[in-house]
């Protein structure tokens, strides 16, 4: 999309383009266009009120109803924050005093919305004039205009001292759309964004979930969150927003199973402990993907006075199930060295026709195992590939919660 069409989309003949497409059923996207050509709308225009449509609708769940009215760039959509993930961000800078925040590489305004909404004035910096045109619109969307403002330029241009904490986001694709996993290819580039961490210590830094520790600044605390056991993302807390060297943030949109979890839970610690392994118990647990990550395996073991089969493998053995929010319990029923032959005929003989497979430490590719398996019968299973004291081990239990 080009600067032109979102404005042509912003007048009153695109106004009526959008709520028109909005208006047709998904499916047929030349049917869609058709309909909206007989009803006097230019080929290019339908065009476009199709695509943000269709964009709309799958920012829904990131952002909830005010996506409709919302503009998108595909890879802006991507790489935007969920709203319940900016929600408690803002929150946090907010209680931590923060009035004024620089967000640098704003994108879509997502972050920058929510802190807007937590009454922070935010001082939006984009490189792209669509995105920065986008996020400008947004504002508008979102009602806060007053408190968010856009400024297409270069993020390391702006002028930090003028706000009490910065919030940065560096784009991690390139120009053509493909992902960048390589920090020194961010922009802004990674060894700009250690140097703010250092120039201003109120610095809140996202990052991919699969960033390297190695990366985290001395002294901040690196966050990993996930939304409903799908990680999401990663943040450095720089300076005085520190409050302990690693955190798990789970955060659950929907009741899990038949009992309500809290919405938010968090776990905490120094993310540099071994956890006490031994041999496998009555139970299975399977972390969160945020505990994980966090390297905060050690510290949910403690919750539920678990241990490790293997010391490299975050598969957690108690001798109690326990429902906890901070991962799968499993009530195990079998421990056996991995064998194809003998696991399909201990699958056969037990009327096994549905697995779900789990792994953790383990080479085999689930889907292939599933079809060599030739499963047949009424029952289910659940099948966790793993290691157990190094050897290659499957454990079949069935969920607790």
């Amino acid at each position: 999309m080009e600067l032109a069409v979102l404005d042509a989309l912003r007048t009153p003949a695109g106004e009526t383009a959008l709520a028109a497409a909005a208006g047709l059923p998904g499916g047929d996207p030349l049917a869609a266009a058709a309909a909206l050509r007989t009803r006097g709308v230019p080929a290019d225009l339908a065009a476009a009120a199709l695509t943000q449509t269709d964009l709309r609708r799958r920012a829904a769940t990131k952002f909830g109803p005010v996506a409709a009215g919302m503009f998108f760039t595909r890879a802006g959509l991507e790489q935007a924050t969920r709203a319940v993930v900016a929600d408690r961000r803002a929150a946090r800078l907010a209680a931590a005093g923060v009035r004024t925040l620089a967000d640098l590489g704003c994108g879509l305004g997502a972050d920058a919305i929510a802190a807007a909404r937590a009454g922070i004035r935010v001082y939006g910096v984009e490189a792209d004039p669509l995105t920065a045109a986008m996020a400008a619109a947004n504002a508008v969307a979102a009602g806060v205009a007053d408190r968010f403002t856009v400024t297409c330029g270069d993020a390391t241009r702006f002028d930090v001292s003028t706000v009490d904490a910065v919030f940065c986001d560096p784009a991690r694709r390139s120009g053509t759309g493909r992902r960048v996993f390589d920090p020194t290819a961010y922009s802004p580039p990674w060894d700009f964004v250690a140097e703010l961490t250092r120039r201003v210590p109120a610095t809140v830094v996202k990052v991919a979930p699969g960033v390297d520790h190695a990366l985290v600044p001395e002294g901040a605390e690196a966050e990993w969150v996930s939304v409903d056991r799908e990680v999401v993302e990663a943040a450095f807390w720089c300076g005085p927003l520190a409050a302990t060297p690693r955190r798990a943030t789970l955060l659950r949109t929907a009741p899990a199973g038949a009992s309500p979890v809290p919405a938010v839970t968090e776990l905490t610690g120094p993310g540099d402990i071994a956890a006490p392994v031994g041999a496998p118990r009555g139970h299975l647990h399977d972390p969160d993907g945020a505990v994980v990550r966090a390297h905060l395996v050690a510290e949910f073991a403690a919750t539920v006075d678990g241990v490790l089969a293997d010391p490299s493998i975050a598969y957690v053995y108690t001798d109690q199930g326990r429902v906890t929010p901070y991962g799968r319990c499993f009530e195990i029923t079998d421990v056996l060295p991995f064998s194809l032959k003998k696991l399909r005929a201990l699958l056969r003989d037990r009327g096994v026709g549905r697995v779900e497979i789990l792994k953790r430490g383990s080479a085999l590719d689930p889907e292939r195992l599933r079809r060599d398996l030739r499963l047949a019968g009424p029952a289910a299973t659940s099948l966790v590939l793993t290691r157990v004291a190094g050897a290659p081990t499957v454990v079949l239990c069935r969920p607790v919660a």
